[in-house]
């Protein structure tokens, strides 16, 4: 390398680590993180580092930073990274133009939002034809200087007759007067800090209006035929609501602003005071508003508003997943899977206690058909046949008519531990087409193999919900409505999340779930599982190692959260590293116990008695390290799901006519979005809870309060026939008496 390549390169150095303190710095400041716990982030990252592993085993070198704030870290450098990027590109375009000043080099650097920057590129970017690149065309810049420079005296016809040209196409004073004003508004809109000035303007008071473009029409947007509301202050679900009336060419929008402040504003910052061409300044600087800056501030401020819409539908999805896919297991049962449907009739599938399918069949107890005798008979037969315990719905087409069936059976089989569950079924058809599916149950046909899926939901929902696109797990709000790329990438790692908060037994789960355990790919669990068919159950983690194509890292990653249950370690049924199995065998030595007792009511009570700063400080451990530690040796194996309730199991089935106000009911949350929570109470369509009625004190978002899969004690508020509707409320009677 030569004297001079080695400076080049050393330079390129230089600026990479400014450019790396820059970002560090500013996401410490946005986060209010300390700027160490960024920059190490970062640094773990850079280093091929996954957020679960980082979040889990390397808390003492983040200050204990969780998922939630480690992704926000992540998604920050990317855009952040991506943004000095663009600046690079930018400064050197103008540099190769002759004119980058300092100021505005300054300017650029210090740029925090890629706004910014493309708002001060904006003059020296390359243009299509406009009125004012014609203008210049003919030789009209002079004037528009004159213009500019705003004299107190001097006749503007006199001045811009000198600028009269039949050749260049200025026929006229009044046209080279035109031409310069078509100069001077696209240089006013190009200027930077009024974009800013506006953009915040329009945003802080611009009212959103919406109208009808078919006032007769009937539609589901009718709230919006005539609605105005102040931007700003538009709840996401409302602003997703308009732009899909509008894209459906139901609705007509815009952004209306108060135009006569923004003109004062511009005329202050522009007009220095009387002059032979304030009148004109005047006229340009409305043309400059109305033409240029206004209908792209909408545009700009429109998108940001459906950005806020769409990221708090993505974050409501996330958060409903998340709770879906941690549901309690329902273990230890024998369960019948009904998949309903009517003219098709009802597929039936029976799984033993590990999932396993033994039989599948079909009845057709609902209209046309109405065989119910028959039907009731072949379930009667497989309750006995495999001792079923429970019976699991589907909620899809005639969930509620099957429902009612159901609940008939139960009540003549004669078992009293017999009892049925309304399950989400979103995705089980895509799941039921998919290749996984036909590897799994090549001899079912779709409808079977849904059924099966649907009996699974319930014993085990996060290894039978990984196998389906997150995005056809309907738990959310105007999903279809977002960038569906954003929405992909959030939905995916709250599933990584999940799976890797549970765990995973590496000797029973399938390639789907092992392909979100951290550092994992769709190959490596592939490879896993045909490792495992090939050589039997595995013993030990170490073994891993031996998988082809897991490498160092990946293990490294990975074993932390893949469980062995009856392994030749007893540690590696743990969520205890194997790179802390020795501060565990030091652990114990100190507390004088064998590795035998681990899992043991004698070793958890000791444990229990133990300061972790104390341990720490002999067993030169990090603290959090140590409690992870304690906390995995005395709940060995524990499956953080357990600790929450069950599902409601029903035997009996509700109608809308047995409702009356005041009654007290147990439901399940199945959605919650902003205005609300949708709860299965046992009648055909899920009552909602309103906002409002989710608690006696204020409530900023309904997830505050309730999650997909709580069970909650509801009341009936008010009950619509007609429209076969069901208000309901959290709050207590004797809350709602007193308001």
């Amino acid at each position: 390398m030569s004297d001079i390549e080695a400076a080049v390169a050393l330079n390129e150095e230089q600026l990479h680590r400014e450019e790396q303190e820059r970002i560090v710095k500013q996401i410490a400041k946005e986060l209010q993180l300390t700027l160490k716990q960024v920059r190490t982030t970062v640094d773990l990252l850079d280093e091929g580092n996954t957020i679960p592993f980082i979040a889990r085993y390397r808390k003492e070198m983040t200050g204990e930073l969780d998922e939630n704030r480690l992704r926000d870290i992540e998604d920050r450098t990317s855009y952040l990274r991506s943004l000095e990027v663009r600046k690079r590109e930018v400064l050197r375009i103008i540099e190769e133009q002759g004119k980058l000043t300092e100021e505005l080099r300054g300017s650029i650097v210090k740029a925090v939002k890629l706004q910014e920057v493309e708002d001060l590129y904006r003059p020296y970017r390359q243009k299509r034809k406009t009125r004012a690149s014609v203008a210049k065309e003919k030789g009209l810049e002079p004037l528009s200087a004159w213009i500019w420079s705003q004299p107190k005296q001097g006749d503007l016809m006199a001045k811009a007759a000198e600028y009269m040209d039949e050749e260049k196409g200025v026929h006229s004073a009044e046209e080279a007067i035109q031409g310069a004003m078509d100069i001077l508004a696209e240089n006013i809109a190009d200027d930077a800090s009024i974009r800013a000035w506006v953009r915040r303007y329009t945003m802080d008071h611009g009212m959103l209006t919406s109208e009808a473009r078919d006032a007769d029409a009937e539609s589901v947007y009718e709230n919006y035929y005539s609605y105005r509301e102040l931007a700003k202050k538009m709840p996401p679900h409302r602003i997703l609501a308009i732009n899909r009336g509008e894209r459906e060419s139901i609705l007509k929008v815009g952004l209306d602003v108060p135009a006569d402040s923004v003109h004062q504003y511009m005329m202050k910052q522009i007009i220095q005071g009387p002059s032979a061409v304030s009148e004109v300044l005047k006229a340009v600087i409305e043309d400059a508003y109305k033409r240029l800056i206004a209908p792209s501030i909408e545009r700009e401020v429109r998108g940001e508003l459906t950005e806020k819409g769409e990221n708090q539908a993505i974050s409501i999805f996330a958060g409903n997943l998340r709770s879906l896919l941690l549901q309690p297991p329902v273990k230890g049962r024998n369960v019948l899977g009904v998949d309903p449907a009517y003219r098709t009739g009802c597929k039936l599938a029976v799984v033993d206690d590990t999932g396993k399918l033994l039989e599948v069949a079909v009845t057709y107890p609902t209209p046309p058909n109405n065989k119910k005798r028959e039907a009731a008979a072949k379930f009667t037969e497989l309750i006995h046949k495999y001792e079923i315990q429970l019976i699991v719905i589907g909620n899809g087409t005639a969930s509620r008519e099957t429902e009612q069936f159901v609940a008939e059976v139960i009540a003549e089989a004669g078992r009293p531990e017999l009892a049925y569950l309304i399950v989400n079924e979103a995705g089980a058809s895509v799941y039921s087409a998919s290749k996984l599916a036909q590897e799994e149950f090549p001899d079912l046909d779709v409808a079977e193999r849904s059924a099966a899926s649907i009996a699974r939901r319930v014993q085990d929902p996060l290894a039978e919900l990984v196998k389906i696109d997150p995005k056809s797990i309907g738990v959310g709000q105007y999903q279809h409505d977002v960038s569906q790329k954003h929405l992909e990438e959030s939905l995916k790692a709250v599933v990584e999340s999940a799976v890797n908060h549970v765990g995973v037994d590496v000797n029973t789960a399938s390639p789907s779930l092992l392909s979100y355990v951290a550092g994992v790919n769709g190959t490596i669990a592939k490879n896993i599982v045909k490792f495992r068919e090939e050589h039997g159950r595995f013993l030990s983690r170490k073994q891993l190692q031996k998988v082809p194509r897991l490498g160092a890292k990946t293990y490294e990653q990975a074993v932390g959260f893949m469980r062995i249950s009856d392994g030749e370690n007893t540690l590696d049924r743990t969520p205890i590293h194997p790179e802390s199995y020795a501060v565990v065998s030091r652990l114990l030595k100190e507390l004088g116990v064998g590795l035998d007792k681990v899992g043991t009511k004698e070793l958890a009570e000791l444990l229990a008695q133990q300061s972790a700063e104390e341990l720490a400080a002999k067993l030169e451990v990090g603290i959090p390290t140590l409690r992870d530690i304690l906390d995995s040796l005395q709940r060995p194996g524990r499956d953080p799901r357990e600790e929450l309730p069950l599902p409601i199991f029903r035997t009996d089935v509700l109608k809308l006519e047995d409702l009356l106000p005041g009654m007290e009911l147990q439901g399940t949350v199945r959605n919650v979005i902003d205005f609300g929570a949708f709860v299965d109470i046992g009648i055909k369509n899920d009552g909602l809870v309103h906002i409002s009625q989710l608690s006696g004190g204020y409530v900023k978002h309904p997830m505050d309060v309730v999650s997909v899969g709580d069970n909650v004690t509801v009341w009936v508020l008010n009950v619509d026939l007609k429209k076969g509707r069901v208000g309901l409320t959290m709050k207590p009677p004797k809350e709602l008496a007193n308001g």
